[in-house]
């Protein structure tokens, strides 16, 4: 079994790219919402992390308006949450290529938004980077609701730059024209990978 790992930037088309592969027959692991699965009520992230950020917890769950502000602006909070739960999410990720193994997947798909920054691609087989024009991305996430300048400018410098992601991607999908380009280019890698589609 193939594990392709999905990534790029804030507001490149990543979700969407990942439906296509799924659409296209390689299931998709999306790790964002692994992780709100973590924070809900009942989730092995919620005992752990509310110990750790008092106040973080609300009715059972982890209240993420509330974590956020409590390490936007500590990095050695922030390293201290993911190490609660990064490990929580690449569990599910070995759960999860398991169970597609078991099922017959020949390629799946792990969508993972800091991929290359948090030096995981060794965790996949092959990287594939979601890219779009400067101008589409950033008209793209100022269009998210409540979205500023200041908070997409705060989450650009948190990510590796796109061109850098792209040298160290072994695909390239451009989600700049319209979805059928985008659905092509799925398709694509699928069959570089000889996956049938």
């Amino acid at each position: 079994m193939i594990i392709i790992g999905l990534t790029g930037s804030i507001g490149m088309g990543k979700s969407t790219v990942a439906k296509m592969f799924a659409e296209a027959g390689a299931p998709a692991f999306d790790s964002d919402a692994a992780v709100h699965a973590l924070y809900a009520k009942g989730g092995a992230a919620v005992e752990p992390v509310g110990a750790a950020f008092p106040g973080s917890v609300r009715d059972g769950a982890i209240d993420r308006a509330e974590l956020s502000r409590l390490v936007v602006d500590s990095p050695a909070a922030l390293k201290r949450l993911e190490q609660l739960v990064h490990p929580l999410v690449r569990q599910a990720q070995v759960d999860f290529a398991e169970a597609q193994r078991a099922a017959g997947a020949r390629v799946v798909v792990f969508d993972i938004p800091l991929l290359l920054e948090g030096k995981n691609a060794d965790l996949v087989d092959k990287v594939v980077v979601v890219s779009a024009p400067a101008d589409v991305q950033r008209a793209r996430v100022l269009a998210r609701p409540g979205m500023t300048e200041e908070k997409f400018a705060y989450l650009l410098s948190r990510q590796m730059p796109d061109a850098e992601k792209r040298d160290r991607a072994d695909f390239v999908i451009d989600t700049g024209g319209d979805l059928e380009s985008t659905r092509a280019q799925v398709a694509a890698v699928l069959d570089a990978l000889g996956e049938p589609d």
